[in-house]
């Protein structure tokens, strides 16, 4: 056996040389061994069938084989690897139904606990302590046969960008919802951005077990809310405290969970007869007719099976014939199929892995236009970068086409540079097993990579990259097609939304300056939502976050990873501003730089854009020059842009502005500084003339509260200038949905607590910008301006 295979995280665990002939001891073989039973990654059942428990000797002419299934297991074939991620609203039970998924796959010995702060998945101390998922983790596993690269997403707002950073490299998702309340806020959020990324995906209903647990309630709510089209694959065996297993409507059994069981892997399937389940019969046979009848609406090939063959008797119709077509109809996002269970009771996780292996899509089976241009070279995708302490940037990728080793060159097209992989190593959540190679379809994690960021294309070499582009070319021509090379060869990277909320960090002193810069510039590798920018006025650090939480979080990561105490200044909003009428302004400026003089004229008229925009857009009168523009125009831009950086009420970004240019006269050798400048004051003297708006963050708030506390909670958001849209019923809970400025939300939460007795929830998600009223305008300047 080669060595070469071991753990990265004891190297010393490394397997040792075997000199031909040699006994090979079940001991020796076991040397291979991986924290926390990863041992099925590497060591198949396969590799120790020859070995038996008592030391005997291997034959010899066996190793051979065995090192086979060795690399079968480390690169299973491609239609083998399932890439999936969890995803849901907060507190919906996704990472216990990871954790569940692991530990029926043999990847840990005990049941972790989100509320024991003992998961595999949710490893960041802050993610224990919080009982929150925060960043998205990768873990790798099999089951029966089946490679399956598991990613637990976050589910609160703050982390959207986690999400959608991971949906762009998933094959399928399955969607975790709780019982009791079915599609809620943030549901809706992840659903669209899987709509989005075109993913197909499964819903799981989980806590059946808990209190108020409706399976009719929560299906017709995804039927409602999230208009897709439910497939019931299992009908639940009692509901709430009743509930104690499931019905497999496609097979016509009953799977039912020992009561005594400690870990729910004690479950017996037995099938339904008319003599002992009457009832649960005849739900199941009504349910597997209604089920055939709908996948045979969505797909035609099955409609000509069951029209030809089994239009007499549904009964006689394979449950294999079903379960494939029903994997088409996944695959073409038409339905998606539905199962239950409580991943906290232990009860129909091992349905649901299944019913991942089943339906969901192989990598080969996904569409990804660009790979034809590859011809099998190397083509990835960089979506995750983690800092760990001794490794460096460790760099998530998923493989598209072609295959990574360690000690290879790549070439990363985003920032145009050559890199090279030192190891590679297969993701545990935080523990890392080092593999010799991986292959298109699967993820890895790459150590040795220093500049790549999230979002970046990774190509086996430059030329390589110029022959795709050739490729393309060639391909869009025909179609009669234009758009940029690079654009043709960059995977879709991720679209990073603007932060709303800010807050100055100072570091405990100046000595400390360079290392508080160092740990932010990790932290906006790991997180692009985390925008760090220098006050030009104070000369303070600021940092731009999606929330509260978020910035919450970056502070504490700071404190324990970087173990620097910094100290923030208060929490500020975003604000923006723009203009309600178009003025115009002239500026000359004319300066002598030792010999040379520089002499700019510019005319230009500033006025509102009827589309909203967020950078300002230019235009050009038709009295200027060609020639002029040619030699000025990224001046000139350059100068528009730094102008709007700041508006002249709160220093905060112009948006919804036109500018355009009416005249503009250069001296000959004026530099291109001077014109930028030149610019930017006269753009600044015309926003200042003009009458100026506020335009302030509003939030989508959705607060679910019990009908005792919806009158002080519809009160409270009265007074925070909220506007209520609609209050909808689920079960005994009533939903305020409305919009709220956020600058209104600051500590919502507390008072939330205190108002509701800690009995309701709720979320903010961004919506839009939108003015404010002249009344809160002067309060908000006087309060700035020091006069409040």
């Amino acid at each position: 056996m080669p060595g070469g295979y071991r753990t990265a995280r004891r190297d010393s665990a490394c397997l040792r040389p075997c000199p031909p002939g040699a006994p090979l001891t079940f001991k020796d073989a076991t040397a291979l061994l991986i924290p926390s039973g990863v041992k099925q990654l590497l060591v198949s059942t396969e590799a120790f069938s020859n070995l038996r428990m008592n030391n005997s000797v291997v034959n010899p002419g066996l190793i051979g084989n065995d090192i086979k299934s060795l690399r079968s297991i480390i690169n299973p074939p491609i239609a083998k690897i399932r890439n999936i991620g969890i995803m849901a609203h907060i507190d919906a039970g996704k990472t216990t139904t990871t954790e569940r998924i692991l530990y029926y796959s043999g990847y840990t010995r005990s049941l972790g606990d989100v509320d024991d702060g003992d998961t595999v998945t949710d490893f960041m101390a802050q993610e224990r302590e919080r009982g929150i998922t925060i960043q998205s983790a990768a873990v790798t596993f099999d089951w029966k046969g089946y490679r399956v690269n598991l990613i637990d997403t976050p589910g609160h707002v703050d982390f959207t960008l986690e999400v959608e950073r991971c949906l762009r490299v998933l094959d399928g998702a399955v969607a975790v919802f709780d019982a009791s309340a079915g599609v809620e806020a943030q549901t809706l959020t992840v659903w669209r951005q899987a709509d989005k990324h075109k993913i197909p995906r499964i819903c799981f209903l989980n806590k059946m077990d808990k209190t108020g647990a409706s399976f009719n309630y929560a299906v017709e709510s995804i039927r409602e809310k999230l208009k897709a089209k439910p497939l019931l694959l299992q009908l639940p065996i009692g509901e709430a405290k009743t509930f104690k297993g499931v019905v497999d409507v496609v097979n016509k059994e009953k799977l039912l969970w020992n009561p005594n069981s400690d870990d729910g892997k004690d479950f017996e399937r037995k099938p339904l007869l008319e003599k002992s389940d009457p009832k649960l019969l005849k739900e199941a046979t009504e349910a597997r007719n209604a089920l055939i009848e709908q996948v045979a609406d969505l797909d035609d090939e099955f409609a000509d099976l069951v029209l030809g063959e089994f239009s007499e008797n549904f009964d006689l119709l394979p449950a294999e014939k079903l379960q494939t077509a029903i994997h088409r109809v996944t695959l073409a996002q038409t339905a998606v199929p539905v199962l239950c269970g409580s991943a906290l009771k232990n009860k129909g996780v091992q349905p649901l892995l299944d019913a991942i292996t089943m339906y969901l899509p192989s990598p080969e089976e996904r569409n990804y236009e660009f790979l034809q241009w590859y011809k099998g070279d190397l083509c990835a995708l960089a979506f995750k970068v983690l800092h760990d302490k001794q490794r460096g940037p460790l760099v998530f990728m998923r493989i598209y086409s072609g295959m990574i080793k360690p000690q290879l060159a790549v070439h990363n097209i985003n920032g145009n540079c050559t890199e090279r992989i030192s190891r590679l190593l297969l993701p545990f959540a935080d523990q890392h097993v080092e593999i010799p190679s991986l292959t298109a379809g699967n993820i890895a994690l790459t150590v040795g990579l220093k500049h790549t960021a999230t979002g970046d294309t990774i190509v086996s070499s430059k030329s390589s990259a110029l022959a795709a582009t050739r490729r393309a070319e060639r391909e869009g021509e025909k179609k009669q097609r234009h758009s940029s090379e690079t654009e043709r060869l960059l995977l879709a990277g991720v679209e990073i939304p603007e932060p709303v909320f800010f807050c100055t960090i100072e570091p405990p002193s100046v000595a400390k300056q360079p290392d508080l810069d160092h740990a932010l510039k990790c932290l906006q590798r790991e997180d692009p939502s985390l925008k760090v920018r220098l006050d030009a006025d104070s000369g303070q650090t600021v940092l731009c976050g999606m929330g509260e939480l978020h910035i919450d979080i970056i502070h504490d990561r700071i404190k324990r990873e970087y173990g620097l105490e910094t100290y923030l200044g208060p929490l500020q909003v975003a604000y923006r501003e723009t203009i309600l009428n178009s003025v115009r302004a002239t500026d000359t400026l004319d300066r002598t730089l030792g010999d040379k003089r520089h002499l700019v004229t510019v005319e230009l008229e500033a006025k509102p854009t009827e589309t909203s925009s967020v950078v300002p857009v230019t235009e050009y009168a038709a009295s200027i020059s060609e020639d002029i523009l040619k030699g000025s125009q990224e001046a000139i831009e350059n100068g528009i842009h730094s102008a709007c950086l700041q508006g002249p009420l709160l220093g905060s970004p112009i948006q919804d502005v036109a500018i355009t240019l009416h005249s503009l006269m250069i001296h000959p050798g004026t530099s291109s500084t001077m014109i930028s400048a030149c610019v930017s004051r006269c753009v600044q003297k015309a926003l200042k003339t003009a009458n100026k708006q506020i335009l302030e963050p509003l939030m989508n708030l959705e607060v679910t509260v019990t009908r005792d506390h919806l009158s002080a909670v519809l009160a409270d958001l009265a007074q925070r200038r909220g506007s209520i849209q609609e209050i909808q019923t689920r079960q005994d809970n009533r939903v305020v949905v409305g919009f709220v400025p956020l600058a209104e939300t600051m500590g919502y939460s507390t008072v939330l607590r205190t108002l509701t007795s800690g009995s309701a929830t709720f979320t903010l998600e961004l919506s839009n910008y939108q003015a404010m009223n002249p009344q809160d305008q002067s309060t908000l300047l006087n309060r700035r301006s020091g006069l409040t």
